[in-house]
């Protein structure tokens, strides 16, 4: 897949304020750095780079980012978000080679059907949807996907248990848990019979008995005599 080309302007002012505004003009603040480069401030359109991270890829895409007269060959990392709209307020650019190893979090896709889970009320519970892995930039996959089919109620899928593509390793502890088939929940239902004659309702029926006890016991007590 071809880089993506995304241009940014270099040179833009810092500061909260100046910040403020660039996102009112539906910029995005952003800084470049990366294999002894000193930190650039720039600043991308909005629209442009969600275009750019909404691929396959995701943020994993590789960027060709023309900021002035350099061009800086980098992926997107820290993406800050607005805590309401989950806009993107500010986000670093890390400078990559092609020949570097590199270490990205790619999504873990669930495939297939696990027939016997189904059949037995079960349910298939993904406890692990990202894999660290380490690859060159250009052999990150978009997604690793776990076939599920052979499934039984009780067992569960490892790291392990992934097929990851040549050149691509797992960061992740490979005795990490992926999916595992659950047995079907039952809720638990109280013993209560017809008419309230359960344990719930003798329980019930007892403290009534000794409020009703009571009663006639204080109604029965003679008051003091003037």
């Amino acid at each position: 897949m071809p880089d993506i080309v995304l241009e940014a302007q270099v040179g833009r002012p810092t500061g909260t304020r100046a910040a403020r505004r660039l996102r009112r003009a539906g910029m995005v603040p952003g800084t470049v750095y990366g294999h002894g480069t000193e930190p650039v401030s720039v600043a991308v359109v909005a629209r442009e780079l969600r275009n750019a991270l909404s691929g396959e890829a995701g943020t994993n895409a590789l960027l060709s980012l023309h900021a002035g007269d350099q061009t800086y060959l980098s992926l997107a990392r820290e993406l800050q978000r607005h805590p309401v709209r989950g806009t993107v307020t500010h986000v670093d650019f890390v400078i990559v080679r092609r020949d570097e190893v590199i270490t990205a979090e790619v999504p873990i896709n669930l495939v297939g059907e696990a027939i016997e889970v189904a059949h037995g009320d079960g349910m298939v519970e993904q406890q692990l949807f990202a894999l660290a892995v380490r690859a060159l930039p250009t052999d990150i996959p978009n997604a690793i996907e776990l076939d599920v089919s052979g499934l039984t109620i009780g067992s569960s899928l490892r790291v392990a248990d992934l097929s990851l593509p040549e050149g691509v390793a797992a960061e992740t502890d490979p005795e990490v848990t992926v999916v595992v088939g659950q047995p079907p929940r039952v809720e638990a239902v109280a013993a209560a019979g017809p008419e309230g004659t359960g344990e719930g309702a003798s329980e019930e029926t007892a403290v009534e008995s000794a409020v009703a006890e009571q009663s006639r016991a204080q109604a029965g007590t003679p008051g003091d005599e003037a």
